[in-house]
């Protein structure tokens, strides 16, 4: 049959229902989108997210810990340090300074060294997934130092001369003596602990509170020590006459202490001394020495007493000695000892033979100790003991006297070869 010219087939006059084709099976249609967007999310989510390594922007400030141990004090330059991050791309490249934290680890520290020590510097980071993978510099060099304590008289040292025409009579100060503490170095520096005090233009008599201050040998304040009282009163008569002055007292020591020794310190008892004169002779005096302190040989902290050397036409006003103490102390150093290498643990059925026979082992102490170690007393070895014939690459343990401590070996490890006999 043909099909007439003009008209539309059937199949194509009939109308296409939109709405049928969307609403018929719906449910099943919306359940498959649900599957279909489900195993998307499941995908998107369980896809490994790409890491990536950076090296952190800035530096980050180190910590003064607060877990050092009690009676020690941590001193020395913490700084900051850089750091290298590793983690996911897009966390990993925007973490932010506060999101670091650097801190020391104290814990490995030696008590009572008084040599200074590298402390690790940890460094955390308050990102999941973010980690550190590289510090620079690893560890910050700091001393563990003992903190101590002194009972110190105070003494007074006056900041400019009594007025015209008059003189300043004995000082007394409330209360004569204070307790400092602080570092253990710094305490030993401690020559006197002044308490200033200040003239007026009139000629009366001086009450006021002042500072108790350590100083050092040249007069310069301590800092960081704590003073107990930190605050003392200090008397003083005004007394008119016009030919008397108080200076401070100078030591003089004479001669070398003993080798490997060193004075790290002259504490003197009284710091200061009124004297008379003549006017025009005081005027110009500005100190009083002491007579020569012999200090040749010595090796140990002393006590002595000393005469002052004293102008022409100048006497004290009271009849004083000096009492002096030089404190010394070894030196700090270091010595080389080669050592040879000594197999332990050994079955009776076994030799051995060793890549290197000898190490260099660097050891620390007081000069003196050091001086008087002998070569034998510094033991290297490595343990073979359970070891079967082979090589093996050992870790060398070395032990020294007491009093000194090993600083380095070189070489760390050596070869050892054991045979059956």
């Amino acid at each position: 049959m043909r099909a007439i010219e003009g008209v539309r087939p059937a199949w194509l006059r009939r109308r296409i229902d939109v709405r049928r084709i969307m609403i018929h099976d719906f449910p099943l249609k919306a359940v498959a989108v649900v599957i279909a967007v489900v195993f998307w999310v499941a995908i998107t989510q369980n896809a490994a997210p790409r890491l990536v390594t950076v090296a952190f922007d800035g530096r980050i400030p180190v910590e003064r810990p607060d877990n050092v141990p009690a009676g020690y004090v941590l001193r020395g330059q913490l700084a900051d340090v850089g750091v290298t991050l590793r983690g996911p791309s897009g966390i990993a490249d925007r973490v932010a300074l506060s999101d670091l934290r650097a801190t020391l680890d104290v814990k490995t520290l030696t008590l009572g060294q008084a040599e200074p020590q590298d402390a690790r510097v940890n460094v955390t980071v308050a990102r999941d997934g973010v980690e550190v993978v590289d510090v620079s510099p690893a560890t910050v060099s700091v001393r563990l130092e003992r903190v101590t304590s002194r009972s110190i008289p105070v003494q007074p040292r006056f900041a400019n001369s009594p007025p015209s025409g008059a003189r300043a009579g004995d000082a007394a100060v409330s209360p004569t003596e204070v307790k400092v503490t602080g570092p253990e170095s710094d305490v030993a520096r401690i020559v006197s602990v002044l308490a200033t005090v200040r003239f007026g233009d009139a000629q009366t008599d001086i009450e006021t509170s002042s500072p108790a201050i350590p100083v050092d040998a040249a007069g310069q304040p301590i800092d960081g020590l704590q003073v107990d009282p930190g605050v003392v009163v200090v008397k003083v008569p005004v007394l008119p006459i016009a030919t008397t002055r108080t200076v401070p007292v100078v030591f003089t020591l004479r001669g070398v202490v003993a080798p490997g020794y060193w004075v790290v310190g002259v504490a003197m008892d009284p710091f200061a001394v009124t004297v008379r004169g003549d006017e025009t002779v005081l005027t110009t005096l500005d100190r009083v020495e002491t007579l020569p302190i012999d200090v040749g040989d010595l090796r140990a902290t002393k006590t002595l007493t000393v005469g002052l050397s004293l102008p022409t036409g100048v006497t004290l006003l009271r009849p004083t000695d000096v009492s002096v103490t030089v404190t010394v102390q070894p030196l700090a150093g270091t010595r080389v000892f080669s050592s040879a290498v000594l197999v332990l643990g050994l079955s009776p059925n076994q030799t051995a033979e060793l890549d290197l026979s000898n190490v260099a082992v660097l050891v620390a102490g007081p000069v003196p100790t050091l001086a008087n170690v002998p070569p034998e007393q510094v033991i290297a070895t490595v343990d073979a003991g359970g070891r079967g014939p082979g090589s093996y690459t050992l870790d060398v343990t070395v032990r020294v006297p007491a009093g000194v401590s090993v600083q380095t070996v070189q070489p760390t490890r050596v070869t050892l070869t054991i045979r059956s006999r």
